[in-house]
């Protein structure tokens, strides 16, 4: 689950450890109960520091989805999926519309931004990630149909 954190991504690395928290527990990858690896495991696992996942872990239990039993872990809440979905959905459609609105302040057709979207949706890899080549190439500049 955490194999996809991106140390050279542009995202911070508590915001990732904290969205593919989020996400898991969204699309029932974590359930309810499920205990989180340790803090010192965590940070051990993805190289880095520890307090960056105590962060992550506290934002998260302040928004309600984890909870700690001292001595015992990090958890799951209880009756949080559908919130979780709810906020993970929240989240997507605001940054989409962000980037739709960028995309048309920069130019781009709506067909050219259908296009780069189907693309992206075929395309496997983690979010956090380089862009992949095959998405890429469709920032080169196309010729004019004559």
């Amino acid at each position: 689950m955490f194999t996809d954190i991106d140390l050279d991504s542009g995202v911070p690395v508590y915001a990732q450890i904290e969205n593919n928290i989020q996400f898991a527990i969204a699309s029932g990858i974590l359930k309810p109960g499920d205990r989180l690896p340790s803090v010192r495991e965590l940070s051990e696992s993805i190289n880095v520091n520890p307090n960056t996942v105590a962060k992550s872990y506290r934002d998260l239990e302040v928004r309600g989805y984890l909870y700690t039993r001292r001595g015992m872990g990090v958890f799951v809440n209880k009756g949080i999926e559908a919130k979780c979905r709810e906020d993970s959905r929240r989240q997507i459609i605001a940054r989409l519309h962000e980037v739709i609105g960028e995309a048309k302040a920069a130019g781009l057709s709506a067909d050219e931004v259908n296009e780069i979207v189907a693309k992206s949706l075929r395309v496997e890899g983690p979010p956090y990630g380089p862009t992949p080549a095959e998405v890429l190439q469709l920032a080169r500049p196309r010729r004019a149909a004559k």
